[in-house]
């Protein structure tokens, strides 16, 4: 994400990175966002200036970006972030989210960074300098792996568990609580 809109305090999406279920990268594409960029953040966001020049509008990688994944399991950390950014959803039972996967957060259902995850985790340093998109997308894979049967597990037997029905709460009328008495 680059800085957009006064003081660039504003967020706006500069670079999308997809990975297969392999780990190889099969979209890593630069973003023009709609918005003249304030602050690219380079040590944040690892983008510079020039590698928006020519870059695809926002439009253009926001179609094809939909069209990979249509019917796709997406796997990431802090996905709720990346599909605002893209202006996209995404079925809830198509998203594996490393941020939200209980055994991966913090007490109350916080979550912890993908640094500290893939430190914590899978003994793995990550983020040591300039952000690199494709290296967080194979860290929240590998995560996803680790815990995939288990994972999987949950969200089927989510899946066929019999939802409670709340019975319609009954409250007497005046008319009603006067007949009674």
């Amino acid at each position: 994400m680059v800085g957009v809109g006064i003081g660039g305090f504003d967020s706006a999406l500069a670079r999308v990175t997809i990975l297969n279920s392999y780990g190889n990268t099969i979209y890593d594409k630069f973003v023009l966002p709609v918005e003249r960029v304030v602050d690219y953040r380079t040590k944040y966001s690892g983008i510079r200036e020039e590698d928006l020049v020519g870059a695809p509008s926002f439009q253009t990688v926001q179609k094809e970006v939909a069209d990979l994944i249509r019917g796709r399991i997406v796997v990431g950390h802090g996905l709720k972030n990346d599909f605002r950014a893209m202006m996209l959803h995404h079925p809830f039972t198509h998203i594996r989210d490393t941020a939200k996967y209980r055994p991966l957060q913090r007490k109350k259902g916080r979550p912890h960074s993908l640094k500290v995850l893939t430190q914590k985790v899978l003994g793995i340093d990550i983020q040591a300098g300039e952000h690199d998109s494709g290296e967080d997308a194979r860290a929240a894979l590998l995560l996803y792996k680790k815990f995939k049967p288990e994972w999987e597990k949950q969200i089927e037997q989510a899946r066929f568990k019999p939802k409670k029905k709340k019975l319609p709460k009954v409250t007497e009328t005046k008319e009603e609580e006067e007949e009674s008495d």
